[in-house]
């Protein structure tokens, strides 16, 4: 069966590889649209450090149960849309020992670590899967980078008493949104990109700022009695929004990390002891798949939306390529499998 490679930075390909054999405990799934994360144009580009060429991507995976092990629970049948978990956890590491297993410390993702879910065919081990009756395969698709900054969300412990600075208008970054609407929070939303901002606005953000236009400092002190916000998640993965997390959130706030920045970052660590704040760093997701879904299931939101173009398999590269030159167009893009 076909499956799409990156095989060096901006060099991809299609390669046949054999198909997949579900054991007594896994399901078959044939894959149906898959969500390019991040993580995934990083590789393209040459810059993410937690992966080895040549890789195959995709571990936002929707798709249905075409055949299942003798011991796959009856919830999953033949025919279910479901989404996949794409996380490993050793069980022994400190992490494992004590249930964060979303940032075990062997973790292998599906396309980063280990070889992903941009194929006809997958086989998983049931206690991946996540099915739902009401939400179509796009929005299945959604499902993992939401859950993403969801969890980012939990790691804040937002609350609706809380005014939550979000940098990053991202599928991840739309995630912690969510998020902070559903817990009743006050969210202000910072990006440079004014289509991306929009979209925020309909997702629920009570606030929006065009960083590349607008004073965020001079917004975030006016909105806050020159107090600053409970709570900054960075979800954007640039070295200034970093120092911007620490130094436009109160005393005693809370401070939660989700993008990657490839440069060091030069952080005032008196801010984060004279506020004493709480920082964090937050990974994956953790026990919040079907909470997720569930919220999506509600339809409150405008979900399918965040999805700026789907392309053909046979067109994944162009995707990389679209991406590439026009980042800020791009909120989330899916790769129609089956066409």
């Amino acid at each position: 069966m076909k499956a799409f490679r990156i095989t060096n930075p901006g060099k991809t390909d299609f390669i046949d590889i054999p198909e997949p054999i579900a054991g007594p405990d896994d399901v078959l799934l044939e894959i149906n649209y898959i969500g390019l994360c991040g993580s995934d144009l990083s590789t393209f580009r040459g810059t993410m450090p937690m992966m080895d060429y040549p890789r195959i991507p995709g571990h936002e995976i929707a798709g249905r149960i075409i055949g299942k092990g003798k011991n796959v629970p009856d919830t999953l049948q033949l025919g279910d849309a479901v989404m996949v978990s794409p996380y490993t956890h050793c069980g022994t590491c400190p992490a494992c020992r004590i249930g964060r297993t979303n940032t075990c410390q062997l973790n292998q993702t599906f396309g980063v670590q280990r070889d992903g879910a941009l194929t006809e065919k997958l086989a998983v081990h049931s206690g991946k899967i996540f099915k739902s009756t009401q939400l179509s395969l796009q929005e299945l698709a959604l499902v993992e980078p939401l859950s993403v900054g969801y969890h980012a969300a939990n790691r804040g412990k937002v609350s609706e008493t809380d005014k939550v600075l979000i940098f990053g208008c991202g599928a991840i970054g739309m995630g912690v949104l969510a998020a902070c609407v559903r817990k009743g929070a006050t969210a202000i939303v910072v990006d440079i990109d004014n289509s991306k901002l929009e979209h925020a606005r309909k997702m629920g953000a009570h606030y929006t700022i065009n960083s590349l236009e607008q004073s965020t400092e001079k917004i975030v002190a006016g909105l806050t009695d020159n107090e600053g916000v409970n709570i900054a998640i960075e979800a954007a993965g640039i070295p200034s929004t970093f120092k911007q997390a620490i130094e436009l959130v109160t005393y005693a706030g809370r401070v939660v990390y989700i993008g990657y920045t490839k440069n060091e970052v030069a952080l005032e660590t008196k801010l984060i002891v004279r506020k004493e704040l709480q920082v964090s760093g937050s990974r994956n997701a953790l026990h919040v798949f079907p909470s997720v879904i569930k919220m999506l299931e509600k339809g409150d939101l405008p979900f399918t939306s965040l999805v700026t173009k789907v392309f053909s398999f046979e067109k994944t590269g162009d995707a990389l390529r679209f991406w590439d030159e026009n980042p800020g167009k791009v909120v989330k893009l899916l790769i129609d499998v089956k066409k």
